[in-house]
Formats: structure tokens, C-alpha cells, sequence
């Protein structure tokens, strides 16, 4: 029977990990996995977490399963953390998920679960994940250009074009904040003309929020997105927990679906846990535990929110330092959008053949599209990449 299999393509950035790992300089920098480090190189467990963990330790007394659905106490700690403690919960239904990945992956099956015939609309760039889960789903992507490859700013009037194609029916993803790969955000009169377009068009808006508090702040960063939730009828959420609680290797995350229909929410958490069922089944808990506790005591979530604050000011630093250093080596400010991008990434505009020689000749590792994890560099390292880039001709 394996006989029949095909080899499937190698995902990119995986791929690049291994590279790095084998490259035996000692000067090699990694910009490529999507992981916060910090100035030593190394991604930390949290303070609030590790204290989460040791008061967990002490006090579970089972192993059982959860629900299908996760626990409804971490459904609502969530929910309050990207909608607001104000939103009303009883629009809202939800579903743990095994990290963010798992929320898109129920999200595109949700979708597919309720219009057969269903498109999702995706930006152009997008994390290739969003691409891959779609394709091996079988639903048609409808890219919507988003990002000015020569501004390195959102290119909002393609953009709005290129939206004017979907209808009820339709799925649109958006990124929440930060994001991925380009750093490039909507801004707060972008998210009223994206609203009306939705009202208009009938199409339902999906969200992925990945990185919320890694960009302006973590009220700041959902301000789009709880605009958008209060105006349109439904929305669907991805969240996740990797980067903001820095527990990547826990796999927490939630599905959210939200509709103005209260009548609907019923249906709404059964078709979830469906699922959920008939995917990983239950889902783990850990993570999802360690979130609750850190969300539902003050002390434990004013030291997390001074952790992801001082997580957030650092990659800023880092962003200004390194759009200084380029204009001082290069004398243009050409490379000034990378103070004003948020989040873990930004695009540099780096030809393929420029991302190879950073790589080849002074052990700079990137994605091939020139996507850069900020948070993999640190004071010393911003100006060696600075050189590097402008020796390359960037």
C-alpha cells in the first residue's frame, strides 16, 4: 500500500532549521523560526508561567480527560482577553484546539462543514501554513494583494479591490495584528473601510490572532478585531497562546466563533465539539490550564502582562536599532518601514538570490522571501546583519 505514496514537499522553514543547525560557523544567525529569543538566544519560560506550573503541580489531583471543547474556564478567560471582559459570552462559542495551528485547521473545516462550495480569501503574502491546510482541504484561495513591495506598507487599495470579489458565502482571512510575514498592519480607518466591505458583501470574516500583545499592546492589538466582532453578524477567531505565554511546545489555542444570532450559539458549540471530536478528539490541557491560572489571578497576570510588555518594548528596540544602523551604513532611509512594522516579522524585499548570498556568505539565515524574525537578533548582532545587508546590495 505505501507503495502509492508520493513525496510530499519539505515545508520551507523546517528545512531551513535543519540548514542552520548543520552550519558549523559560529558567527551564523538565525532569523527564520518564528520563535521569540531573547538577548542570549534562548526563548524562556515566563515567570508567571513557571509559577503557574509549580502551583499546578501541587494541586491536580487528575489526569482525566476535559471536555471536547476544552474547559469552559479557559473558553472564558480567552474570550475576555481578545473580545474584552465586556463582550457579551452568550454570542460566542468555542473550542480548544492543539495550539493556533489547530484553530485555523477547525476553522477551514468549520467553513468547509457549512458552505461545500466554500472560498477563502487570504492575503498575498500569508503564513504558508494558511496555504498548505487549505490545499490539503481541497478549498479554493482567492489571494488578495496585500503588501506594496516597494513602500513595504499594506497596499490597502489593491487590497480593498481585490475584496470586492467575495459574497456571502465567502470566508475572508485577516490577520489580527502583527502580521506574518510582512509586519505590515491595518490600520484603525482601514478596519471601518474592511468592516463595510464585509456588511456589504455578506462574506464572513475569520480572524487569526497570533500575536496579540507582540505589537502596540495587547488592548491595542485586538482593537480592529473587536471593532470588526461588534459590527458584522459572525465572525470566526483562531487564537493562539504560543508567542504571548511563550508556551510554543504546550499547543494551546481557541477556535471562537461569534454570531449576533444568540439563537445560533447552540448549534455553534455542538458543530465544534463534532469537530473536535472527529479530529484529535479531546484536547490537550496544560497549556490550556497554565493560560487560565495566569488570566484568573491578579497577582500571577500583572507579572505575565510586565513580561510580554518587556517581550514587546525589546523587539521595538531592536526594530529602531536596526533601521538606524541601515540608514547610517547606507545613507538612505529606505529601510525606515522596519521601525514601523510590529510583531515578531517584516519583509525585507530581498531577492531570492540576495536571501542566498546573506546565507552563503555571512551565515545570515532568513526565509527565501526575506521574511525576518526580529526577535532572533540582539544588540550585537543588529549591526553584523546591517552590514550584511547593505554588502548584498538591499
Amino acid at each position: 500500500m505505501f507503495n502509492s505514496l508520493q513525496q510530499q514537499p519539505a515545508d520551507k522553514i523546517l528545512a531551513l532549521m535543519q540548514v542552520y543547525k548543520e552550519d558549523p560557523r559560529e558567527n551564523k544567525i538565525d532569523l527564520g523560526v518564528g520563535v521569540y529569543k531573547d538577548a542570549s538566544g534562548q526563548t524562556p519560560i515566563m515567570q508567571s508561567i513557571k509559577r503557574a506550573e509549580h502551583m499546578l503541580w501541587e494541586t491536580q489531583d487528575t489526569k482525566s480527560y476535559v471536555g471536547l471543547t476544552g474547559t469552559p474556564e479557559f473558553s472564558e478567560t480567552m474570550i475576555d482577553l481578545v473580545l474584552g471582559d465586556k463582550f457579551d459570552k452568550n454570542l460566542t462559542a468555542s473550542a480548544a484546539t492543539p495550539g493556533g495551528t489547530g484553530a485555523v485547521r477547525q476553522a477551514f473545516e468549520l467553513g468547509k462543514l457549512a458552505n461545500p462550495n466554500l472560498r477563502v480569501f487570504v492575503s498575498d503574502p500569508t503564513w504558508p501554513n494558511h496555504l498548505s491546510i487549505l490545499k490539503y482541504l481541497g478549498i479554493p484561495v482567492e489571494p488578495y494583494r496585500y503588501f506594496d513591495a516597494k513602500t513595504r506598507a499594506v497596499d490597502f487599495s489593491s487590497m480593498m479591490t481585490d475584496l470586492e470579489n467575495a459574497k456571502e458565502g465567502d470566508l475572508i482571512l485577516l490577520h489580527g495584528c502583527c502580521h506574518n510575514p510582512t509586519g505590515a498592519n491595518l490600520k484603525a480607518p482601514e478596519w471601518d473601510a474592511v468592516i463595510e466591505l464585509l456588511l456589504k458583501s455578506g462574506a464572513t470574516p475569520m480572524i487569526d490572532i497570533a500575536y496579540q500583545g507582540f505589537g502596540d499592546g495587547l488592548e491595542e492589538d485586538a482593537s480592529g478585531v473587536r471593532k470588526l466582532v461588534n459590527s458584522v453578524p459572525e465572525t470566526i477567531i483562531a487564537a493562539s497562546c504560543s508567542k504571548n505565554f511563550g508556551i510554543y511546545r504546550e499547543r494551546t489555542g481557541l477556535l471562537i466563533v461569534v454570531s449576533h444570532d444568540k439563537d445560533a450559539r447552540d448549534l455553534n458549540q455542538s458543530t465544534l465539539a463534532f469537530l473536535n471530536r472527529q479530529n484529535f478528539s479531546f484536547p490537550p490541557d496544560h497549556g490550556a490550564r497554565l493560560v487560565t491560572m495566569v488570566l484568573s489571578d491578579e497577582e500571577l497576570k500583572r507579572s505575565w502582562m510586565e513580561e510580554l510588555e518587556a517581550v514587546r518594548t525589546s523587539m521595538l528596540s531592536l526594530r529602531t536599532q536596526l533601521a538606524t544602523e541601515l540608514e547610517k551604513l547606507s545613507g538612505s532611509n529606505r529601510f525606515g518601514f522596519l521601525a514601523d512594522h510590529r510583531g515578531m516579522f517584516s519583509r525585507l524585499g530581498a531577492s531570492p538570490e540576495q536571501v542566498n548570498e546573506l546565507r552563503e556568505n555571512h551565515a545570515v539565515y532568513m526565509v527565501g522571501d526575506s521574511r525576518l524574525n526580529i526577535a532572533g537578533l540582539n544588540s550585537k548582532t543588529v549591526p553584523v546583519l546591517a552590514k550584511a545587508i547593505v554588502d548584498c546590495g538591499i
